[in-house]
């Protein structure tokens, strides 16, 4: 069951990262969030969904 949970972590911390590197935010702001995620994969996902920056898809 452990596995089951560590992937679904880690798809939607790819997801979170896509959508920050998708973003207009400053090449700094968008590393910062990236090691947060990275470092706090659950801890860092749940503040990226309530405060990060938000993927632009629109061309």
């Amino acid at each position: 069951m452990e596995y089951i949970f560590g992937i679904i972590i880690f798809a939607l911390d790819v997801w979170a990262i896509a959508s920050v590197i998708n973003t207009r935010e400053s090449t700094g702001t968008k590393i910062l969030w990236i090691a947060l995620i990275a470092i706090l994969p659950v801890l860092g996902l749940i503040i990226w969904y309530f405060a990060g920056p938000k993927a632009n898809y629109s061309r």
